[in-house]
């Protein structure tokens, strides 16, 4: 199994990275617009809608605020396995650091997959760090 851990310092207040991470039906408004241009939340099941055409089924495992922390399962084409977590950990005063863990099959995969996390960081904290500015 392929495992993907990337991560980015974003300079905005872990607690409002937090919020937006945690709202999980709010992905194309409040964390990474244009990254994923619609989500549709159904219980703990949300259909994410990406800017590149793909679509993926993604089942909500957790949201613990005390790790400010999700965890989530996908399908989507082309792939045989993928669960995934994401963290913001406070990096002090006006920064916090996501990482964004996910394990995949088939390895091959693995490549395709960063290249999609990298994006969905960079998404993310650009989105974040203009927000914060904007006050």
């Amino acid at each position: 199994m392929a495992s993907v851990h990337r991560e980015t310092i974003i300079q905005a207040p872990a607690q409002q990275v937090w919020a937006a991470l945690a709202d999980v039906g709010a992905l194309h408004t409040r964390l990474v617009p244009g990254f994923v241009v619609d989500c549709v939340l159904d219980g703990r099941v949300r259909t994410v809608s990406f800017g590149t055409g793909m679509t993926a089924r993604e089942t909500i495992l957790d949201v613990d605020a005390a790790w400010m922390r999700i965890a989530w399962l996908a399908e989507a084409e082309g792939l045989e396995h993928y669960n995934a977590s994401a963290q913001v950990i406070d990096a002090g005063g006006d920064a916090c650091r996501v990482v964004w863990i996910a394990d995949l099959l088939p390895d091959a995969a693995a490549p395709g997959i960063a290249g999609i996390i990298e994006q969905g960081l960079e998404t993310m904290k650009r989105h974040q760090e203009q927000t914060h500015a904007a006050g």
